[in-house]
């Protein structure tokens, strides 16, 4: 049986998709890296809302998800950007979701970390007294939920901030502030315009050494950093200059299988929003690596790089949407509809690759109703089998 996939050009090109799913099952906890799933929420497709309503969730579909990547021994790192923070999430929904979602880790023994941000405030005509206490607000609240904190980007420190030393001084007092060590998050300019010349500076090589500068000053605070700027090399240089015993999270999900291998002089931990679809298939790597079979682990891995590629192309900040189009294809919720109507943001040709490429992996756990589900995709858009 073939199903008729859209193509770029404009055709209708068949595929037949595979039959059985590939074998993965849950096991034991991972012993040689750290390794987060950036998670998204589900929406809710009853809710009578506009895209700029408040977000209108499925608690129970998003809390189940979570439950998913905890079953595999995956953490969840939350109210990230692949939860649609500052698009579609506002701070009034990512604090629910942080209060949720830290409970249940509690309840079923999950790791997690939330996201800390400045997105009760707007973006721009702020100070940075105001900014500080808006991180401040997210941290405290953060912390008597449980979780670990994950100090994000923030868009009105951006704006703000008119020098390195602005930076020094809002990372210094939230570090001095923090009860437990955080995880500090670089998010390029891809994922998110309105973080161009983050850390002070567009010249990366200045970022670089003020983040630096901000580790170096509270390393005992500085769990480790995300970095999400797509360039492998920039991060194994980053990760070479790191304090003794502050880890790399990549963030890059371009380049991940190798990041999180690693080389003689070091390797990445993992936080990434592709390990949304592809969690239990990246648990069965990282337990591989476990046992040392560096190369087992890259040929799991290194075939799902063409998807997540695919799903990150420009605009990378998107990405949100072939995130939430393949858990819907995996049966992990009833319906593609995202907060803030955001399933629109990609084009038909884009959801019939993506398909093709998490079906050809193994990614769905009953690949007929995956079918089904891209065929009624394809009606929608006019395209009968």
């Amino acid at each position: 049986m073939t199903i008729q996939l859209p193509t770029p050009d404009g055709g209708l090109q068949a595929y037949e998709p595979r039959a059985e799913p590939l074998a993965v099952t849950p096991g034991v906890p991972f012993t040689s890296r750290t390794v987060f799933s950036a998670a998204h929420v589900v929406a809710d497709p009853f809710a009578d809302v506009s895209p700029d309503s408040p977000a209108a969730v499925d608690w129970d579909a998003t809390l189940a998800f979570r439950r998913h990547l905890w079953s595999h021994g995956l953490g969840v790192a939350e109210a990230m950007d692949t939860a649609q923070r500052g698009m579609g999430l506002d701070w009034a929904g990512a604090a629910e979701l942080i209060r949720r979602s830290a409970a249940e880790a509690k309840a079923v023994g999950g790791r997690i970390a939330c996201g800390v941000g400045t997105d009760q405030l707007p973006t721009t005509g702020g100070s940075l007294a105001a900014i500080r206490a808006a991180y401040e607000e997210q941290l405290t609240l953060v912390e008597e939920s449980g979780a670990q904190a994950i100090l994000m980007a923030s868009r009105a420190l951006a704006a703000t901030a008119t020098g390195p030393e602005d930076y020094l001084e809002v990372y210094g007092h939230l570090l001095r502030q923090a009860t437990e060590p955080v995880v500090l998050h670089w998010l390029g300019p891809m994922f998110d315009p309105a973080l161009e010349g983050y850390w002070g500076s567009s010249d990366l090589d200045a970022a670089t050494d003020t983040f630096l500068d901000v580790i170096a000053a509270h390393p005992d605070k500085v769990d480790g950093i995300k970095v999400s700027l797509l360039d492998a090399q920039r991060e194994v240089d980053l990760r070479r200059r790191l304090p003794q015993g502050v880890r790399c999270y990549t963030g890059d999900d371009f380049n991940y299988p190798e990041l999180i291998a690693g080389d003689e002089k070091g390797f990445s931990h993992a936080l990434l929003g592709i390990f949304d679809p592809l969690g239990p298939l990246a648990a069965e790597a990282v337990r591989v690596l476990d046992t040392g079979n560096t190369d087992g682990f890259r040929a799991l891995l290194d075939p799902t790089v063409e998807l997540s590629r695919h799903l990150f192309q420009t605009p990378t900040r998107f990405y949100k949407t072939g995130v939430v189009f393949l858990a819907w294809l995996a049966g992990h919720q009833s319906h593609f509809t995202m907060v803030g109507g955001l399933q629109s943001a990609r084009s038909l040709p884009h959801f019939a690759r993506a398909y093709r490429l998490a079906d050809g992996l193994g990614l769905f756990p009953d690949p007929k109703l995956a079918e089904e589900r891209m065929k009624s995709l394809l009606a929608v858009y006019g395209v009968n089998q």
